[in-house]
């Protein structure tokens, strides 16, 4: 089998994973492998900054979520098959104790693909995300859902920039109170987590927020921090939640060499 870590040659390709197809594309080389984890409808695109400043020393593996940027619709959206196509990810590019950099929802697989698997990562880079908060009760979710269904019209543009998904507003809606749900009950998995974490924290309220939800959210993650030395903020930066893998990238960037110098230190 070949090395895990030394897959020589760029590959870009599509990936059958049950129903669907996922665009995936990997750098190769000896490089650290760093795969990057999508915000919920966003595609791959959006880590080209991320990677730039990291530069051609490491081993970049990208991918879209089922019916995200150029990959292919499904059956199922759930968060499960989310964790199902990072392991076809990881397995099919045969990469083994990746550091796996999140962003928002892709933060909160990161940490619970970790959870379950600790020796299999190397560490997790959170990208605003994920915090130990989320909507529960009905009205919550019916604010969602209203709030997609009043943006059902613009999906199909800000999909072009790779901020949709090919999905109703429904689908989109369902990601995101599912979401919720989970992050509500993140407090014993951020807990238990025996990898090192660092988060890169915005600042500001991201699109749809209001009256410093976002900022309230955040203020969750400190007990976390006190209880479970493993976890800790690399930077906090000035974007919000939906511009700070564009605007800060050189903070996450820099977040994926602390936990690499962590990586080596353990060796």
């Amino acid at each position: 089998m070949t090395n895990s870590n030394a897959i020589s040659s760029v590959w870009t390709g599509m990936l059958p994973v049950e129903d669907t197809a996922l665009a995936v594309t990997d750098t190769g080389g000896t490089g650290i492998p760093v795969v990057y984890l999508n915000g919920s409808y966003a595609s791959q695109r959006h880590w080209r900054p991320v990677i730039k400043d990291l530069g051609s020393g490491w081993r970049h593996i990208t991918y879209d979520e089922r019916a995200r940027g150029r990959s292919k619709k499904s059956a199922d959206y759930s968060f499960e098959a989310c964790v199902r196509d990072l392991d076809a990810v990881l397995k099919a590019r045969e990469v083994e104790k990746p550091l796996l950099v999140g962003w928002s929802y892709g933060a909160l697989l990161g940490v619970v693909w970790a959870a379950r698997n600790p020796g299999r990562v190397a560490g997790v880079v959170g990208v605003d995300g994920p915090f130990p908060f989320g909507w529960t009760d009905d009205a919550g979710h019916e604010y969602i859902r209203r709030g997609f269904r009043k943006a059902r019209w613009l999906l199909p543009m800000v999909r072009l920039v790779g901020n949709a998904a090919r999905m109703s507003a429904e689908q989109h809606a369902d990601i995101n109170i599912e979401a919720h749900i989970i992050h509500a009950a993140l407090e014993p998995v951020l807990d238990s987590l025996t990898v090192p974490v660092r988060y890169v924290v915005a600042s500001g309220e991201a699109l749809g927020s209001k009256e410093d939800w976002q900022e309230k959210m955040r203020t969750t993650l400190d007990p976390v921090l006190a209880r479970n030395p493993n976890l800790a903020i690399s930077a906090k930066v000035a974007s919000n939640h939906g511009t700070i893998v564009r605007k800060d990238f050189r903070a996450i960037a820099g977040a994926t060499r602390e936990l690499a110098a962590l990586t080596r230190e353990s060796r």
